[in-house]
């Protein structure tokens, strides 16, 4: 504890006494014992960064002439107390220099050199170490040094919740691991439920977790601390509209409108919302009113091409993809969505023809050439596909739905051998992917090539499939049934057959299970075309 600076003036008779004209200097006092008193003085005064520089200073000098054992430690805290202080008046002027200004670093190499200094001189202190894990997170830092101040802060004792809360908050915000992230906000809640920060952050992690519930709980905590946070709001509506529970979400998002009526964000997202239950006049409103409020957003003109997309007005479309493209010519994202819109439309020339173009520009992108890939194998340009996705696979040989859709490929040009290949390794890489258990099932079971078929693995692998899809896509059930047919077993084939009959609702492809069927009750397997037609 700091001693009453009244110590002095009540000890000064005794000292005058003890005195034999020494200069002034007591025969009793220790030789720094001056220069701490007046650095305890000071201290009560300081008030601007020269203030503090004495008191350093003064301290430092008294530790090094000389100081009862007894005033050590009172030393100390003062000299730590008071680089802490220093070393948050630097930080805060670091916080208003740019990044690129030349005095950036020299603030916070010196801000840091104080709590540094701090933490020796007075290691209990957690608001110190607090210091020196924010800067070291940036530009230039040590993000070790970091790791291990946040760890020291959280650790140290503190009648300051605050103090710690901060820390925790911090070091969730680093963390990769979900349940050591949840842990410490699960912590810093502990110390001050109040928190609109970590009740914040807390319900976003709990929604990215799928704990929807829980996470509007948070958000609903968060929100009565600071009933006008627009962030929160807007994680609120989505988690709604995630639930289903959309009437909500749209109450949430007019409540943003209230408080930000120029923002065109709420409407975005209730624009959103009815695309989600296929509202597209709705949605179209919506999307018309922020282009009133801003007609050059390519977040709203994208998104209504989008909608139109969905209602096949591919003119109308294109004119909003246009438009941007005509202020950003060659924009990669929104000339894929281009030639997405003319795939969609059936104008899949026009699509491939765009994307080679952009692909003179960005010859290995991945994404380009899957996506031409699967132009390619739409429009059955089958050897051109299998070029795209073997260029992905050239650069990165375990990108595992390249493995697939090349699989797929060569199922579609009677390569049964190569596609077996492809599936075996994907599966590998993906082994709950539903469509992929599915695919290599069908072949395994239907290849008209003896030695390729394996009937009790066909039937494992479609088992498999159908478990991840509840047992409720027709096609899944279909090629289970063709799995039992390959062992032998056509009571069972029939049986999964009839299932995938009953749960299947589009024409063509009822017509092709009926036809399945009668091969099973005849006794037949099912066999897959070696070439296509």
């Amino acid at each position: 504890m700091p001693r009453p600076i009244l110590r002095i003036a009540t000890l000064f008779p005794l000292l005058a006494v003890c005195s034999i004209g020494l200069t002034g200097t007591s025969v009793f006092a220790a030789d720094g014992q001056a220069d701490l008193d007046r650095a305890t003085e000071a201290k009560l005064a300081a008030a601007t960064l020269g203030d503090l520089n004495d008191i350093i200073s003064l301290c430092e000098s008294a530790l090094e002439k000389g100081l009862d054992e007894a005033d050590v430690p009172f030393a100390n805290t003062l000299l730590g107390s008071t680089l802490l202080q220093r070393g948050t008046f630097r930080a805060k002027m670091l916080m208003r220099i740019p990044a690129t200004d030349a005095k950036w670093a020299e603030f916070r190499k010196a801000a840091l050199a104080d709590f540094e200094r701090c933490i020796e001189v007075s290691p209990k202190e957690p608001e110190a170490y607090f210091y020196v894990a924010q800067l070291n997170l940036l530009s230039g830092g040590d993000p070790e040094r970091a790791a291990e101040a946040l760890d020291r802060a959280i650790e140290l004792p503190s009648e300051d919740p605050a103090s710690r809360l901060k820390a925790l908050l911090l070091r969730s915000s680093l963390e990769k691991d979900p349940e050591k992230k949840m842990a410490d906000l699960d912590e810093a809640i502990r110390l001050v439920p109040h928190d609109a920060i970590a009740r914040r952050t807390r319900g976003l992690l709990r929604a990215r977790q799928g704990e929807l519930e829980a996470a509007l709980e948070d958000l609903d905590k968060a929100l009565e601390t600071d009933p006008e946070h627009i962030p929160t709001f807007e994680v609120k509506a989505a988690v709604l509209a995630q639930l289903k529970r959309f009437d909500e979400a749209m109450v949430c998002l007019d409540q943003i409108q209230d408080l930000v009526p120029s923002s065109i964000q709420p409407l975005l997202q209730k624009a959103r919302i009815h695309v989600a239950q296929e509202n597209f006049d709705a949605a179209l409103l919506e999307l018309d009113r922020a282009a009133l409020n801003d007609s050059n957003s390519n977040e709203v003109l994208l998104l209504r091409a989008g909608v139109y997309q969905r209602q096949g007005d591919t003119e109308k479309a294109l004119a909003d993809v246009d438009k941007i493209l005509s202020r950003k010519p060659g924009e990669p994202t929104v000339l894929r969505f281009r030639a997405a819109i003319l795939a969609g439309a059936d104008r899949t020339q026009e699509a491939i023809d765009e994307l080679k173009s952009l692909q003179q520009t960005a010859p290995d992108d991945l994404s380009l050439l899957m996506q031409l890939g699967v132009l390619y194998a739409a429009d059955k340009q089958y050897d051109q596909a299998i070029e795209s996705y073997s260029a992905v696979l050239k650069q990165q040989p375990d990108h595992w739905v390249a493995l697939r859709a090349r699989g797929d490929t060569l199922l579609n040009t009677g390569d049964h051998e190569g596609a077996i290949a492809d599936f075996n390794r994907a599966l590998e890489l993906q082994p709950e992917d539903s469509g992929l258990l599915n695919n290599l099932a069908w072949v395994l079971a239907t290849s008209p090539s003896d030695e390729l078929r394996d009937g009790a693995r066909a039937v494992e692998l479609a088992t498999k499939a159908c478990e991840l899809t509840n047992y409720e896509q027709a096609h899944i059930l279909s090629t289970l049934a063709a799995a039992y047919a390959e062992t032998g077993d056509f009571e069972s084939a029939q049986k999964w057959s009839e299932k995938a009959i009953e749960i299947s609702d589009n024409d063509e492809t009822l017509k092709a299970l009926k036809k399945e069927l009668e091969s099973y009750r005849a006794g037949k397997p099912v066999r897959e075309r070696l070439t296509v037609p």
